[in-house]
């Protein structure tokens, strides 16, 4: 190349890097960045609101204080919209800094878009029973599982905390119970994936995560599910990214946590006068003023000890969430990490999770949009833990250290059937888990003559690996050692083909839904263990160092084939008609006659208020009627129950040991689907210009051909077979209710009211209408009860009750003779007591704002139910252990009528029924917003800061730990059962960065 020639690139390259400077100069000098806040009618602060460019890709949201940055041409319009507002457009012109006030839109409670089975509608739009989470719970109750928030504020929908454990999961039921052997909980699926089906938990999810949940209970909203939406379908949606500028959320909460309740053990003198009144009531000679010669010493000593309070501890709960959002018009993202650990009010007990979460939305043409949704969570619930049960049972004169420091196995010895409550802190314990999930999907529009057509295909992977470990050794009571290592491993796929088509004709709008998928779930589990170990120095680390090895694997595969169609019709938005039908094939059953079954369903709606007589009734806002009637099946039984099966046992043969094969499941190959046909009735309103808005529904289902385990004689091999056996049903109503009590623009008080009320009972059995009185399961009756004798008080000093009860004496427990024919027998005068679910319950939220404070009072209810209250007795222990104050009992000088005497064996078995109704104070939140004008000058998008305070206070009569947990010091003592309900107190701060 000449010189010359090198010299004219040259050129050229500078005059094309000027023209581009000049350019950007140029540009830069016509666009300048804009600021502003965005608020309603009424000064409140609007987050998420959408601001666009006239003829530009260029975006941007408000935060979570109504603010926004936006970089604008001169000439340029800006346009604001955002769901329940008129969307208002503003020319750029000379201004740098605007406020805009968005008008409400009169149909904003009618356009809400809701999640509903593969897709969304408008809430106008919708005829099945669809209800919606409250955001506030969501997005302002710093808890450790969704399933907490959701708790008392959905009507017809039961979550109960069951454990208070920390990392463990609320139970959740959705209109009642239908199925008596067969799973009855709801159906769970995230960001379109079941996660029931998968092997992972809620608890793996974040909740700072997730954007929505919608709760279906009506079989027109379920029957999209088919087999899973029989008991209900709650649909999670996580976070998404949005078009404008990255916004940095840092979200963070840390607390203390106690037992909400303590069921004080007896105090030093208090157990003592205990011990000689047991004396007395058993005719025994004192002979020393404490039971055990162990405990001696430091009665003499007046040492005593509090074995409650050294058993727990102050519980510290702490959560860190980071994320990043943001996006154009072409790619949006939302990433974020979380670490949580909870340190348990139970020494020991602790649960750590990390979990990071990406969901990412490309539109690669005009035509094509795919998004991925992959998160990973590892839990953490390791350590050995302090024994609650123990520890409640203790003497106060009990020893609890060895001369050496070491923990003395039996505070009270001799007495060895209470052990030292701290053992299991000198055990060695590993118990983790983790899910990775990947999930993804690829949309596909079609243009022209096809317009509205859509296909969708969504694909899941999960895979869940866990690994339990643990070590006995003689510091804990075991003396030769016993070691365990289990290791599992679940993997799960799904696969959906989804096409849908929505249009509009003049007044006329139809959408299609058609799916096909394919669900598939590998699980096997490996556990080895042994004993015998020369020394605890290897824990579970070489179990080839036992003097005796076992193992054993089990593994399982379920699979699940669906297609789906669904149609939706809307005639000038009044008249709405749903037509579904799902068809599945479960591996759970094994004829090809039974494998398949179909679940249809239909409902109407009719919007009142749109009809043109309604226009002149300016009072009513909103009002539509919805009916609905379908089928749903359930097939939640574990797989393999319809093939017939054995088990393996060891046993000597000829001096060897030798496998043999024994019966272990009996199979029924006619097995099939227990279905259930239900109808529900609904109307949902809004009056004086939506200042009071609500939905009432009534329901009712019929389930028949139960998944029911059937009894065998035992000649046969076989304990039980499963079979399509009996009938339930189940019928509600149910009230939601918000108000805006004062809208002032300084002060707001907002009050939501729900109230559910269910009864199930069972129709049929056995196909004789008799009832089964060995599993307590009465035709007419709940299918959950409490069947035992009915107490009519104390046997008292002068009364005889040789005849009627022989053998009791006075102080033993009277009851009521219900047939009387003058004697209490088992067979005759054991009646239904009550039923274990709640017959009415409900929850009220009343939130207050002024200027930038707000408090969130949330109280929650259940009403009507009987439990068995194991702290009311302890048999032939009273003289043994320590028991609850609140625990009284009679004597001669002390008769009350209430509680049996400590000589009182309770033979009969009775479970004292007890009136487990509560009224509690389940959440009360202060929040702080700072003013805009001061975080401006920090560049700082918003703060929030607040205070939060969880299972405040319990109204009941209930004499126990909890009502609702109903943790028991009569309990097995495993690691569930061991942990009362606590009470927490947290501070948190919600920032986010421009």
């Amino acid at each position: 190349m000449t010189q010359k020639s090198t010299g004219y690139i040259l050129y050229v390259f500078l005059l094309l890097a000027c023209l581009l400077t000049l350019s950007t100069r140029q540009a830069q000098a016509q666009t300048k960045k804009i600021t502003g806040k965005v608020t309603d009618s009424k000064g409140v602060a609007l987050q998420a609101v959408s601001i666009t460019i006239s003829g530009s890709k260029a975006g941007t949201t408000t935060d979570n204080n109504g603010n926004f940055v936006i970089s604008a041409a001169t000439g340029a319009t800006l346009h604001f919209s955002s769901l329940g507002y008129l969307t208002q457009s503003v020319p750029v012109g000379s201004q740098t800094n605007v406020s805009i006030i968005l008008a409400d839109d009169p149909q904003k409670n009618l356009a809400d878009i809701v999640v509903v089975g593969y897709g969304t509608q408008k809430r106008s739009d919708v005829t099945g029973s669809v209800v919606s989470v409250p955001k506030t719970r969501l997005s302002q109750l710093p808890v450790t599982n969704i399933m907490q928030a959701i708790e008392g504020s959905v009507a017809g929908v039961s979550i109960t905390t069951t454990s208070s454990v920390p990392g463990s999961s609320p139970a959740a039921l959705v209109r009642g119970q239908n199925s008596i052997n067969a799973n009855s909980g709801p159906y769970i699926v995230v960001d379109g994936i079941p996660l029931s089906k998968t092997g992972g938990s809620l608890n793996d999810i974040n909740p700072n995560d997730i954007a929505s949940v919608e709760v279906l209970k009506d079989a027109s909203a379920t029957a999209i599910y088919g087999t899973n939406g029989a008991n209900g379908v709650i649909l999670v949606t996580t976070k998404r990214g949005t078009t404008g500028k990255a916004v940095i959320r840092y979200n963070a909460y840390t607390g203390m946590e106690n037992m909400a309740h303590v069921l004080t053990p007896r105090n030093g003198p208090e157990y003592v006068q205990k011990y000689a009144d047991w004396l007395k009531a058993t005719n025994q000679a004192q002979t020393s003023p404490v039971p055990n010669s162990g405990e001696l010493p430091n009665y003499n000593a007046g040492i005593t000890k509090d074995w409650i309070k050294e058993a727990t501890q102050t519980g510290i709960i702490q959560d860190h969430n980071l994320s990043i959002s943001g996006g154009n018009a072409d790619v949006r993202y939302f990433v974020s990490g979380e670490y949580m650990h909870q340190k348990g009010v139970v020494k020991g007990y602790q649960y750590k999770r990390i979990s990071i979460r990406s969901n990412l939305d490309i539109n690669v043409t005009s035509f094509l949009t795919i998004g991925t949704s992959l998160f990973f969570a590892n839990n953490n619930y390791d350590g050995g833990r302090a024994n609650l049960l123990m520890a409640s049972a203790m003497s106060p004169y009990g020893q609890e250290y060895n001369a050496n420091g070491t923990y003395k196995i039996y505070p009270m010895a001799p007495e060895q059937l209470f052990t030292n409550p701290m053992l299991g802190l000198v055990t060695d314990r590993l118990d983790r888990s983790v899910n990775a999930n990947g999930n993804g999907y690829a949309e596909i529009k079609f243009p022209g003559v096809l317009k509205g057509l859509k296909y969708r295909l969504n694909a899941g992977y999960t895979f869940l690996p866990a690994r339990k470990a643990s070590y006995t050794g003689r510091l804990a009571n075991d003396l030769i050692g016993t070691a365990s290592v289990v290791n599992a491993e679940t993997q799960s796929y799904t696969l959906e083909n989804v096409v849908t088509y929505a249009r509009d004709f003049k007044k006329h709008h139809i959408d299609f839904t058609g799916l096909y998928s394919a669900q598939q779930r590998k699980w096997i589990e490996t556990t080895a263990g042994a004993t015998g170990f020369v020394n605890d120095n290897l824990s579970y680390n070489n179990l080839s160092a036992g003097a005796t090895q076992t193992s054993k694997t089990v593994a399982d595969r379920y699979a699940l084939n669906s297609q789906m169609g669904r149609i939706n019709y809307t005639y000038d938005s009044r008249y709405l008609f749903t037509v579904t039908a799902r068809r599945d094939g479960s591996s759970v059953f094994g004829s090809s006659n039974s494998k398949y079954g179909i679940f249809p369903s239909a409902a109407i709606g009719w919007n009142v208020s749109n009809e043109r007589f309604m226009q002149s009734i300016g009072w009513i806002n909103n009002l539509k009627l919805r009916v609905s009637h379908g089928k749903a099946g359930n097939e939640a039984i574990d797989v393999y129950k319809t093939i017939s099966t054995d088990g393996t046992v060891r046993s000597p043969f000829n001096g060897v040991s030798t496998i043999g094969i024994t019966p272990s499941n009996l199979g029924n190959t006619f097995l099939g689907w227990e279905s259930t046909i239900s109808t529900n009735l609904g109307v949902d309103f809004s009056l004086f210009a939506s200042r009071l808005s609500g939905t009432i529904e009534v329901y009712k289902s019929n389930t028949r051909d139960l998944l029911l385990q059937r009894n065998l004689p035992l000649v046969t091999g076989y304990a039980n077979v499963y079979d399509n056996l009996g009938k339930t049903a189940n019928k509600g109503i149910e009230v939601t209710l918000n108000s805006k009590n004062i809208n002032g623009k300084d002060f707001r008080w907002e009050t939501s009211l729900n109230i559910s009320a269910n009864q199930n009972r069972i129709i049929d059995l056995y196909g004789n209408k008799k009832d089964d009185i060995g599993n307590k399961w009465f035709i007419g009756k709940p299918i959950s009860v409490i069947y035992d004798y009915k107490m009519a008080g104390i046997w008292q000093t002068g009364e005889d009750a040789s005849k009627q009860d022989p053998g009791a004496k006075a102080g033993d427990l009277k009851f009521v003779d219900v047939n009387h024919d003058g004697i209490i027998t088992a067979d005759s005068d054991r009646v239904v007591l009550g039923q274990t679910a709640p017959k009415w319950s409900g929850g009220i939220t009343n939130t207050f704002h002024y200027k930038n404070w707000h408090l969130n009072i949330f109280i929650q209810t259940a009403q009507g139910m009987t439990k068995n209250n194991n702290d009311l007795t302890y048999a032939d222990e009273t003289g043994k252990r320590n028991t609850p104050v609140e625990v009284g009992y009679w004597t001669a000088d002390n008769k009350n009528n209430t509680r049996p005497s400590l000589s009182y064996n309770n033979t009969r078995g009775y479970g004292y029924a007890s009136n487990a109704s509560y009224t509690r104070i389940k959440d009360i939140t202060l929040s702080y917003v700072f003013s805009q004008k001061i975080l401006d000058k920090l560049n700082i998008g918003s703060i929030t800061l607040y205070v939060s305070g969880r299972n405040l206070h319990t109204f009941t009569n209930w004499i126990g730990w909890d009502p609702e947990n109903n943790y028991s010091q009569r309990g097995s003592g495993d690691w569930t059962n061991n942990y009362p309900t606590v009470r927490s107190f947290v501070f948190g701060a919600n920032i986010s960065l421009r």
